[in-house]
């Protein structure tokens, strides 16, 4: 496996407060990986120090072996990004864009391929200011891609796009990957990451709290799964108690059996049943999803936007 990006141990402060504490983590060439974390978390100042754009207090900054502390340029040749706040004159059009992004960098070649390749021909002489949402996010990864990065870093690319836009911009990234990119991709929407990403890092306060697939993540929140069913017909249902993985079995009158645990409660519960020759109906089974892993890690957090980045 190729390293795209190795983070150890990162430091950076502002004063006396403390926006990176010792996040760690590593991106496989080819992957996109997600960075998760409620505002204040230090997802900005992580990708801020990765790109060479802030120094950092103390760690290890590497892109493809490059080293950002002591080689910042070399790593932004690595690097295309698109970012939140990203915008262009209105009155600049399309190819007048392209062209001069490629003009800056030299590595910027082809850039009329990158028209074709993202959906922008008919729209190649259209001002900035009249594209559609969509259309500025094909732009804005057409721009990122220019420089032909081997990372694309993408933060926050689908804020404020309907979801029209958004499902387009969803396919615009796994395009990037699979051209070749590695993609390190920020964002707050949990549907997005689900979709996109194959592994993750959840940040808190600073740090790194978890780190891995989706299934990696559920499992470091330790979240609970429940079952529901009715009983048809009164029956002693004091087996469910003992069962492993299962935390609480509430019965009351006229309302629904719910079993809560972790781990295959599911399959626990119906095998116990059908063998006390007891077959629900209505067996059903709610599961914990990454939303409810995310809040789970980054419970409890005070919101730090003036101390943070």
């Amino acid at each position: 496996m190729t390293v795209a990006v190795r983070v150890e141990q990162l430091r950076k402060r502002y004063g006396h407060l403390r926006a990176v504490d010792g996040v760690s983590f590593e991106v496989a060439e080819g992957e996109i990986f997600g960075l998760l974390g409620p505002n204040g978390s230090g997802k900005t100042t992580t990708l801020e120090c990765l790109q060479g754009l802030r120094h950092p207090d103390g760690g290890v900054l590497e892109v493809f072996g490059c080293d950002a502390r002591t080689d910042p340029r070399g790593v932004r040749r690595l690097v295309g990004s698109q970012l939140q706040e990203s915008a262009l004159p209105d009155r600049i059009k399309v190819w007048e864009a392209l062209r001069l992004f490629s003009t800056i960098d030299g590595n910027g070649q082809g850039w009329e391929g990158l028209l074709d390749e993202w959906g922008l021909s008919e729209r190649r002489n259209a001002a900035f200011g009249d594209l559609s949402g969509g259309q500025r996010q094909r732009l804005f990864v057409a721009l990122a891609l220019v420089a032909e990065p081997r990372l694309v870093v993408l933060d926050e690319m689908t804020t404020g796009l309907d979801p029209a836009a958004r499902r387009v911009a969803w396919d615009l990234v796994a395009a990037i990957r699979d051209r070749g990119a590695t993609v390190l991709l920020v964002t707050h929407f949990m549907d997005e990451a689900a979709r996109l990403c194959d592994r993750m890092a959840v940040l808190r306060s600073g740090q790194v709290v978890a780190c891995g697939t989706q299934d990696q993540l559920l499992a470091a929140a330790q979240l609970r799964s429940v079952v529901r069913f009715t009983a048809t017909a009164p029956a002693d249902l004091g087996f469910l108690d003992h069962l492993d993985g299962v935390d609480e079995v509430i019965r009351a009158p006229q309302a629904p059996v719910i079993v809560s645990g972790q781990g295959p409660v599911l399959a626990r519960v119906a095998h116990a049943l059908v063998a006390r020759g007891l077959e629900p109906a209505d067996l059903r089974v709610e599961l914990p999803g990454l939303e409810d892993a995310y809040l789970a890690l980054t419970e409890d957090v005070e919101p730090t936007d003036a101390d943070r980045r």
